[in-house]
Order: structure tokens, then sequence, then C-alpha cells
């Protein structure tokens, strides 16, 4: 994107804001901002305000920063000339001519030096402080891979094992309480008897 400004009919000789511009074209706006204040001709004063206003434009109308802006072109035009008369001997007279100049200044977007430019790849996360290191991420990643595997083989194994000593176990069977049960009832049985034969 390229802005301009525009200066016309500025009383300076084209031949010599050439000069100056020759010496600033190309450069970072901002830079040649400072460069020209302290330049001690009269067409680095003209040019600088031309830049200044090529800089306004490019922030107000377009929203660029000034200091991503460099200078694309410098076109100085010859306006018209002032004509004037000198007197010399014998009543003759010299034609002065008092040239103008029309500035244009174009000024052009760009990414600076110190800029750091965006490459293809995508920037890392951040890390959280409860994230696991890698070392042991990796421990726990071995560790799910073996119980993933392990626990087909403890079932096939383990299940018929589970079944006999439950069976084989004497303390879950109900021999005991059935016993005590049936003492009590065979103990009247056998008195009966007794009493029955002594009558």
């Amino acid at each position: 994107m390229q802005v301009q400004a525009v200066a016309k009919y500025i009383r300076v000789q084209p031949r010599k804001v050439r000069i100056v511009a020759d010496e600033v074209n190309g450069k970072p706006a901002a830079q040649c901002v400072a460069e020209l204040r302290y330049h001690t001709s009269k067409s680095a004063q003209a040019l600088r305000k031309v830049l200044i206003s090529a800089m306004a434009n490019a922030r107000e109308n377009h929203g660029v920063d000034p200091e991503n802006l460099r200078i694309a072109r410098i076109m100085v035009d010859e306006g018209p000339s002032m004509k004037r008369m000198m007197p010399r001997a014998m009543g003759r007279g010299n034609r002065i001519l008092k040239k103008t100049s029309h500035i244009t200044v174009i000024v052009e977007e760009f990414e600076p030096a110190g800029a750091v430019k965006p490459h293809g790849t995508k920037a890392k996360p951040r890390p959280t402080f409860a994230a696991p290191k890698k070392g042991k991420k990796k421990a726990e990643e071995k560790a799910e891979e073996a119980v993933a595997a392990a626990p087909v083989v403890e079932e096939v194994v383990e299940t018929p094992v589970v079944e006999e000593v439950v069976e084989a176990t004497p303390e879950e069977t109900p021999a005991e309480p059935e016993t005590v049960a049936e003492a009590p009832a065979e103990e009247p049985a056998v008195e009966a008897n007794e009493e029955e034969k002594g009558a």
C-alpha cells in the first residue's frame, strides 16, 4: 500500500530539491525526518514538511504505524517560474527566473529489519505446573501398556483357581451349623426310648 503527499508552488529550485531527495530516497521515513531536521539547505526543510504530511496521511487514512513506513519514491517537478528584471548598463535589463517546485513524496509500508518474521511452525504450548515431567510420562505410558496386555492372561488363569479355592475352604462349609441343630433333636429321642424301656 502506497500513500502520497504533494506540495505545489514551493519557492525552491527543483535541482536543489533533487539533490536532497537522492540522499533520503528508499530509507525509513522516521529516520529521514530526523536527518532532514538538521540539514542546512532550504530545500531539505520543504521536503521534510511533505514527508511528514505523507506519514500523517498513512496514519489517519489507513491506520499504518509511521515506524513501518519508508520512502518509495520522491518526484520533484518544475512549477511555473516568476519573471523578474535586473537593470544593466546602457539601459539594458537581464531577466531573472524565480523557479518553483512541485514535490511529491510516496511512502509505503514495510517490515523493519528488527521485526521477527512469522515462521511456518506453530508455537509450542506453554507448560503448566500440573503437567508431569517427560520421564514420568514415558514410565506411566509403559506401565499402562503392560497392564493393558496382562489382563487377558490373568482372567484365563485366575478364574478357575478362585473357584477351586472357594470350594475347598472348610470355613464356608455348612456342616457345623447343621450338626449343632441336629444334636439337640437326637437327644430327646434317645431319652424317650429309655423311658419306654423302663416303663
